[in-house]
């Protein structure tokens, strides 16, 4: 199914690296692999459409204080930082490369999406829970409008997605699609 996307908006995907996609990561959400193919779709629409697309990627240090909480993951200039093969960023779209749960902590993610008139994210990616859920939030209290696409996310439980899908529309008014 193609998406028209919103002329000011940009399409974001979260942690889609090989730690968290690739079975021979280090930690790895079960069934995440499902959303790939959704996610290459959207990917190749906002292409075709000339919407911006950003990738967004966990990059920590080897001592990250993350660590005491999650397995070690996503080690800055490590295969299982990079962004799967499947969704490869294209030369010249953004990887931002953040060491907390939001995209927008501690990175410049909110100045390039200024800088560039974007008024609108299409979120996708893992966690929903996580990562997705505080880049939405983040992003609602930066007064973008927030669109979550619910086949393009993925949890460690479909009962969880259900939980923040409902939190997503009742907290922050967030589009699902």
């Amino acid at each position: 199914m193609s998406v028209d996307f919103h002329p000011q908006g940009a399409l974001l995907i979260i942690d889609m690296l090989n730690d968290f996609i690739d079975e021979r990561g280090s930690l790895v959400v079960p069934g995440a692999s499902r959303i790939v193919p959704r996610i290459r779709q959207l990917l190749d629409d906002a292409r075709m459409q000339g919407i911006p697309v950003i990738f967004v990627a966990d990059s920590h240090s080897e001592d990250d204080r993350e660590f005491r909480f999650w397995p070690a993951h996503a080690i800055a200039g490590t295969w299982g930082g990079e962004v799967i093969p499947e969704l490869a960023p294209q030369p010249g779209e953004p990887v931002i490369r953040k060491r907390r749960y939001s995209a927008f902590f501690g990175t410049d993610l909110d100045l390039y999406l200024r800088e560039h008139g974007i008024s609108k994210l299409y979120l996708t990616g893992v966690l929903t829970n996580i990562c997705v859920y505080a880049t939405a939030l983040d992003a609602a209290m930066r007064n973008y409008q927030v669109a979550v696409f619910k086949d393009a996310v993925a949890s460690l439980h479909e009962e969880t997605d259900a939980f923040i899908f409902r939190q997503l529309d009742e907290v922050l008014q967030a589009e699902l699609i």
